[in-house]
């Protein structure tokens, strides 16, 4: 309970609302993991789908007041609290896709993943300083998740079948997503930590799906990915509405 409750806290500028949707999506992913061996049983998508969906709201609704108290950039376009949301809710089709029949939905849950990359490129893209300079370690960060990348649709390659373009595809978005995500810079580490907790998870899938299973990959997948969209989530509201002058 303190756990959930810190988790609560990390999120600023929250309402009676907000802290009930974030309580909400923390209990339905303890629920969807602890349920695991039990799945899939009537309601089991439910309580998945409500692991993201609120996330999404939250952020929806956090960042955009923030953006309605700061004054908007010139020709920014979909402002910053759309991009989140939409990211978000993508990924919850997603979840949702691959839920119903992993195999059926594979490919329509990949094109949802792959958009909610999109989705978060964008938003990391122009949180950039400017000129884009990067330290150090961010560059040796950025470049260790490049070789990762690489180094796993090698590995993947030739097990692909018909799902060669779109897996391929997708790597390279998930790797953009990442990389963006470093350079970035944001005043927390979370937004980078939880889009490598993200790839983590799409490798075990991966290689669930198109090469050999890892040992307790069943009971990794969620974990990694929940905590990842969670910390991605955390880490944007903490720098761009939290402290408006970061990221």
């Amino acid at each position: 309970m303190i756990a959930v409750r810190h988790g609560v806290s990390m999120v600023p500028d929250v309402d009676p609302l907000d802290r009930g949707l974030l309580l909400l999506s923390i209990a339905a992913a303890i629920a969807y993991f602890v349920t695991r061996p039990l799945q899939p049983f009537p309601g089991s998508v439910v309580i998945k789908a409500l692991g993201m969906a609120p996330l999404a709201v939250v952020g929806f609704r956090v960042l955009g007041r923030a953006e309605g108290a700061a004054p908007q950039e010139a020709g920014r376009g979909v402002p910053d609290s759309a991009l989140l949301a939409t990211a978000l809710a993508l990924s919850c089709l997603g979840d949702v896709l691959l839920h119903l029949g992993f195999r059926r939905y594979f490919g329509a849950g990949l094109v949802a993943f792959f958009l909610a990359h999109l989705a978060y490129i964008l938003l990391f893209v122009r949180s950039w300083p400017r000129p884009l300079r990067p330290p150090r370690r961010q560059l040796m960060l950025a470049a260790a998740v490049l070789v990762y990348g690489v180094v796993v649709t090698v590995w993947l390659s030739s097990h692909l079948g018909g799902y060669a373009v779109p897996v391929i595809a997708y790597a390279i978005a998930i790797t953009a997503m990442t990389v963006s995500a470093i350079l970035a810079g944001f005043s927390t580490p979370l937004v980078w930590m939880g889009a490598m907790l993200f790839v983590l998870s799409d490798s075990l899938i991966a290689a669930g799906r198109f090469r050999a299973a890892v040992p307790l990959a069943a009971y990794l997948i969620w974990p990694t990915y929940y905590l990842g969209q969670y910390c991605i989530t955390v880490g944007v509201l903490r720098a761009k509405a939290g402290d408006p002058s970061a990221g």
